[in-house]
């Protein structure tokens, strides 16, 4: 019997790991029949993919209003092909603004909702679970202390644990390698991670390049920059050919690249959490349009931005925001920390921690069991479930 299941996803990450969730779900359930909006990860997997995430996935109030209109078509199209199709079950990833307005739309319409990746109401804009509450059939977290938050709230809630200690692999760390002297025998490796969304690139890039360019003037460093797939490369090879800094551009093999790198600059976000994953060190970089960031300021209620901080629930890595995301202070802060070999170690130590502070593999097939159980072809299986369903 095909079963037919919406799925929406707006960004990057929530497209890579809705990807995984739907190729297990296939498994587990044959002939499920999946449409929605995502990218090229969800399309590949077998999503009929009717809207590109790209299209909407922006970051900042001034951002976001640009692709309104746009993002309003994409809302009410989706809403015809639900009234059309009649899915059995929809599966929202992540992005808040636009699914949980979904959400509410899709109970009114009788569409029972799974919701995966929590949004950030932990952080900020906490009322915000109320309407989870009323809308939501079912949260699929990534991390232990978001289960308690939604249990607290009288959410139905599981912690599947996260999908990124399956997908980055375990490697040979460039800092360990015998007799390596970075900076002495050769050149200290850099990775640039501007971000997968095209308002975080337009913004960091430049900060970046500029910031490497004052780094060669001091260090020996040869510099990658590692591209999103959500990042068109033409976008990339303008924004260096106006900087002039010398920077190879890698599309493929991002995990190794990563490996062999001693140092990386990285944008706020999950990225944060592949680099720290693979133990190479970093920094991260975020800057906001201004008054985007005096709004998050009075909302915000964490001590540190990054997830590879906030896990580890320590300043691990160096967090440059808003005026600090300066080229000056980047290079500047770069140098001291590629010729401290103690505070590297230290930071390298700490990351090796981040793999079981994430919980066990086989999140995606956990996630995929949760939504087949909800689709009535089969039960979780608890022997596998990080967490207990509440």
């Amino acid at each position: 019997m095909n079963r037919s299941l919406l799925i929406v996803a707006g960004e990057a990450s929530g497209d890579l790991h809705a990807a995984r969730l739907l190729s297990e779900l296939q498994r587990l359930v044959p002939g499920v029949e999946a449409f929605g909006m995502g990218g090229e990860e969800m399309e590949a997997a077998g999503l009929e993919r009717l809207f590109d995430s790209s299209e909407v996935s922006v970051v900042g109030l001034t951002e976001v209003l640009k692709v309104l209109p746009r993002a309003r078509r994409i809302f009410d199209a989706l809403l015809a092909e639900v009234e059309r199709r009649r899915p059995e079950l929809a599966v929202l990833v992540d992005f808040p603004d636009f699914n949980l307005r979904l959400a509410r739309e899709l109970k009114a319409r009788g569409v029972p909702v799974v919701y995966y990746i929590s949004p950030q109401v932990w952080a900020w804009r906490r009322g915000r679970v109320k309407s989870i509450a009323e809308t939501v059939d079912q949260m699929l977290v990534l991390f232990p202390f978001e289960e308690e938050f939604y249990a607290a709230h009288g959410v139905q809630v599981t912690h599947v644990g996260h999908p990124l200690v399956d997908e980055v692999p375990e490697l040979p760390q460039v800092w360990d390698r015998e007799g390596e002297e970075p900076g002495v025998r050769g050149p200290f490796q850099i990775a640039l991670l501007p971000g997968s969304r095209r308002s975080e690139v337009d913004v960091l890039l430049p900060v970046m390049l500029e910031a490497v360019r004052r780094l060669a003037d001091e260090l020996p460093i040869h510099v990658r920059l590692i591209r999103a797939p959500s990042i068109p490369r033409q976008v990339v090879e303008e924004a260096l050919a106006r900087s002039g800094a010398e920077v190879q551009v890698t599309d493929r093999d991002r995990f190794a690249a990563l490996a062999d790198t001693h140092l990386a600059l990285c944008a706020s976000g999950t990225a944060t959490l592949e680099v720290g994953l693979l133990g190479t060190p970093l920094m991260v970089l975020y800057r906001l349009a201004g008054w985007t960031y005096l709004a998050a300021r009075l909302l915000v209620r964490l001590p540190h931005v990054s997830l590879v901080n906030l896990v580890l629930e320590k300043r691990v890595a160096p967090e440059l925001l808003q005026g600090k995301a300066r080229p000056g202070r980047v290079a500047e802060q770069a140098a001291a920390l590629l010729q401290d070999r103690r505070r590297i170690d230290e930071m390298r130590r700490d990351l090796g921690r981040l793999r079981d502070r994430l919980g066990e593999g086989g999140a995606s097939l956990r996630a995929a069991r949760e939504v087949a159980a909800r689709l009535g072809a089969g039960v979780p299986d608890s022997g596998i479930a990080v967490g207990a369903q509440r």
